[in-house]
């Protein structure tokens, strides 16, 4: 099993990098979780871009989630269109705000803050279409839990780091990281991975001749070895 060796050393690298655990958590929550729940469903396979596009156009035409819930599945697809996976989404934002008005009684997840994290855990990847990383992105942001989302680029570094194996899926690659990392450092640290992730360690272009984390990285000192990208 792989190890999650000098974990310290490259979380404060990333942090010296980007800064984001030295921000507040409230740069980052939605005071309603849902939000950041659907935002999260709307994110899947697409950008941070069209996302956000797509949200907007989901709030300006439904104010409340009721009205999503009791929209016309045809016409909501056409709102979040851009945000594809257009014959999926929809239905599934549906079922979600259908599920959480029956255990709760109303479009609102503010419950979970007075639950446990491994009940939050459960009840949320109980919902359609929400997985481990789904799940821990609302426990991270949105409930003040350790969470730690393991996102394609999240993934890319722990294989690179040797945090992980060539094959390993990203949900066993989150529980070891849950396991491993100090829950203080989530937050920030999971946002540093991603900056790091878009910036110098791409999935194609990756610059390992300039990276502060090299002497860390299994996959940099043999790329610079044979002339880095």
């Amino acid at each position: 099993m792989a190890e999650v060796r000098h974990a310290k050393e490259i979380l404060d690298a990333l942090e010296a990098l980007y800064g984001n655990e030295a921000r507040p958590a409230s740069d980052f929550c939605y005071e309603e979780p849902l939000d950041d729940l659907i935002v999260t469903v709307l994110s899947q396979n697409t950008n941070d871009k069209l996302r956000d596009i797509a949200y907007k156009n989901l709030r300006k035409r439904y104010p409340s989630w009721e009205d999503v819930a009791s929209a016309e599945l045809e016409e909501l697809k056409e709102v979040i269109r851009i945000a594809g996976m257009s014959s999926a989404k929809p239905p599934r934002i549906q079922r979600i705000l259908a599920a959480v008005h029956r255990k709760f009684g109303r479009y609102s997840l503010k419950s979970l803050r007075g639950w446990s994290q491994p009940q939050v855990r459960e009840y949320l990847t109980s919902l359609p279409g929400v997985g481990p990383k789904t799940s821990a992105i609302v426990e991270c942001f949105d409930l003040d839990m350790p969470g730690f989302p393991v996102d394609t680029h999240i993934t890319r570094l722990s294989k690179r780091f040797g945090w992980a194996g060539e094959k390993e899926p990203p949900d066993k690659i989150q529980a070891r990281l849950e396991a491993s990392l100090p829950p203080e450092r989530f937050r920030g640290g999971h946002l540093n991975f991603l900056a790091h992730g878009r910036s110098l360690c791409g999935a194609r272009k990756f610059l390992c001749a300039e990276c502060a984390l090299i002497e860390w990285c299994d996959f940099g000192k043999k790329t610079v070895g044979h002339g880095a990208r």
